[in-house]
């Protein structure tokens, strides 16, 4: 009796201490691809713009546009890429979901063999791929997550995954901007500033997958900053070629 309440005390234990972070939701991906998406771009955009030795009111309008433009167009494009891959998987629900109802046997010993692959003795495959199949609903989401590696229950959201893109864009792509926002007329408080997002939005990535913050963070600023130096370069070539 003791064995089996230390047992059951470790198994608690280990199930409030043993737990993961959400892998699978629609929101992360899209949120930090459009933060430094917004940060890379816009910076790129206005450098390159002062490159040409345009003007202070130019710049601006340039990375306003630049951050309305690219929010609406990061949103669109996550929207559509999300809805169209959920809407695949639909479809291949469907072909499962039929296939159960039509062929429910060979179902069953499909997903016995799959067992059975994996090193379960085949009596006891068959047997847990009979249980499992009893019920259809249940059946259709062994097989989704064995077949098609999804799961029915947890698709990311089309709506989630563009809001989460337009939010995360119009924030990256502000910093640069709000330096003249708020009344500066030379470019580097706003490439200052920009970095900064960069590194920290690298740091900030870090936290959320387990690496190194300071790697992350200076590999977000040295891409960045490589992206403006060079459009300032092409800004600057231009305006000399035009002149």
């Amino acid at each position: 009796m003791a064995v089996i309440e230390t047992g059951a005390a470790l198994h608690e234990a280990h199930r409030d201490n043993h737990t993961h972070r959400d892998v699978n939701g629609g929101w992360l991906r899209p949120a930090v691809f459009g933060a430094m998406d917004g940060l890379v771009s816009n910076l790129a955009l206005m450098t390159g713009v002062a490159g040409g030795s345009l003007g202070h009111q130019t710049i601006v309008i340039t990375g306003l546009a630049g951050l309305a433009a690219g929010a609406f167009s990061m949103a669109a494009g996550e929207y559509t890429s999300v809805a169209s891959q959920a809407e695949l998987v639909q479809a291949e629900l469907d072909v499962e979901r039929r296939e159960l109802r039509r062929h429910p046997q060979a179902e069953q010993d499909e997903l016995a063999a799959l067992y059975v692959s994996r090193g379960v003795e085949p009596d006891l495959a068959h047997e847990v791929a009979r249980q499992l199949s009893k019920d259809p609903e249940q059946a259709l989401e062994i097989h989704a997550r064995e077949e098609l590696g999804v799961d029915p229950d947890d698709l990311p959201s089309p709506l989630t995954a563009a809001v989460s893109s337009f939010g995360s864009f119009a924030l990256g792509a502000l910093l640069p901007v709000l330096p003249y926002l708020l009344g500066a007329t030379a470019l580097w408080p706003a490439v200052l500033l920009a970095l900064a997002g960069l590194f920290g939005c690298g740091a900030v990535v870090a936290r959320v997958t387990a690496r190194s913050w300071w790697f992350s963070g200076l590999r977000q600023l040295a891409l960045g900053g490589a992206a403006a130096g060079v459009t300032f370069a092409l800004g600057t070539l231009f305006d000399t070629a035009v002149s």
